[in-house]
């Protein structure tokens, strides 16, 4: 896994190897207000059921058609309100709904689009989806403008470099988020309007094979507070006989100083797992040089059979000094999941995909919003 804060790898790489992703994400935490958003544009989706299922077939010849990535294009909309979801929409689509450009910074799905101003340093993200399993439509627009960008390039030296194209672009480290969102109940056509006004992050990742080929598990995550900004990283990989790529990064808000330790010792305990949540650690602690991170995951955001979201506490000691506890959020992925089909059939629950019928998506969905209205 290559790590790399290079701004021109922002734009689209359109990889058509089969199995190969690539994405946008962008998310935004206002702890004041309790609301939290996350959105993520993919051009080759990679954890789709359908996309998973052709490259199968693909590989083992029962099908002659590679699968192409952008056939396999997706955007994904979740807000959260004091740690409940209010919107969990992903709607995945053929490449004739996505359009991006290998020149320039930018990505649509449909009427969800971002764009990239240079000398504002800002991405303007504008949102507009009807959500029919849910009754309602959303429509968004955000700014984010970035705060700080860092520099930093950090190759995979794993069997002397000659590993697959993995990339992790450390874009926007910390953003100020402003805007608006709005939901439209439907047949109704009652309004709530939500005022954004956060803390943000924006990454980008991609990858030229399937991620279930080659990573084990991968934990990541972000907290803010007045005096320190932290980012962690820490990818496993299937081969046993591969080092793990770490990486920490601190940002003394009291000196301006960026820190950035990739030797970092890594330590999982408190495991947990259900049904539908993989086999992950509760708590983490991060070491490096005279730097400790306790890593809690205190409240479940978002589950899936592979993927994982977490409001978490982070306590941090440096130099023997112990620093109050910092809210963050964090996430955790286990790709392996994705070759069950067992899981694959549950997956689909969460997937509207143009021109599949999926009985448990409507049910799935027939039932979260028959709690929303009575959560109201």
């Amino acid at each position: 896994m290559n790590i790399t804060t290079k701004l021109d790898q922002e734009v689209w790489h359109d990889i058509q190897d089969p199995g190969a992703y690539e994405w946008w994400y962008f998310d935004a935490e206002d702890q004041t207000s309790g609301i939290s958003i996350v959105l993520i544009w993919f051009s080759g989706f990679p954890f789709s059921p359908y996309y998973t299922d052709h490259y199968e077939k693909w590989k083992k010849r029962t099908v002659t058609d590679a699968p192409t990535p952008s056939n396999y294009s997706a955007f994904s909309f979740q807000l959260y309100e004091n740690g409940r979801e209010i919107i969990n929409f992903i709607r995945e689509g053929p490449q004739e709904l996505f359009e991006s450009s290998r020149s320039n910074f930018g990505v649509r799905f449909e009427k969800n689009r971002f764009s990239y101003n240079a000398l504002k340093d800002e991405y303007s993200l504008e949102i507009d989806f009807a959500y029919p399993a849910r009754h309602n439509e959303v429509k968004a627009t955000l700014v984010f403008t970035s705060i700080r960008r860092i520099i930093y390039e950090k190759k995979d030296t794993n069997n002397g470099g000659k590993v697959p194209l993995h990339q992790w672009l450390l874009a926007v480290p910390k953003a100020d988020v402003q805007g608006l969102i709005e939901i439209i109940d439907q047949p109704g056509g009652a309004v709530r309007r939500i005022p954004v006004k956060a803390t943000g992050y924006h990454d980008h990742n991609l990858g030229a094979m399937p991620m279930q080929e080659y990573i084990s598990r991968w934990y990541w995550g972000r907290a803010f507070s007045d005096r320190f900004d932290i980012i962690y990283y820490i990818v496993f990989f299937k081969k046993n006989e591969y080092q793990p790529v770490a990486l920490l990064l601190l940002h003394d808000n009291a000196t301006e100083t960026v820190t950035m330790h990739e030797k970092v010792v890594f330590h999982e305990s408190n495991f947990k797992q259900g049904l539908f949540s993989p086999h992950h650690s509760r708590d983490l602690v991060l070491h490096c040089e005279n730097t400790t991170l306790k890593i809690h995951h205190r409240k479940m955001l978002d589950t899936g059979p592979f993927y994982l979201r977490f409001r978490s506490d982070i306590f941090m000691q440096i130099e023997g000094k112990n620093y109050e506890r910092i809210r963050g959020i964090s996430e955790f992925l286990n790709p392996a999941r994705l070759q069950s089909r067992f899981m694959r059939f549950f997956t689909c629950c969460r997937i509207w995909r143009d021109e599949e019928q999926s009985i448990m998506y409507k049910g799935y969905n027939s039932f979260k919003h028959f709690l929303d209205w009575n959560n109201r």
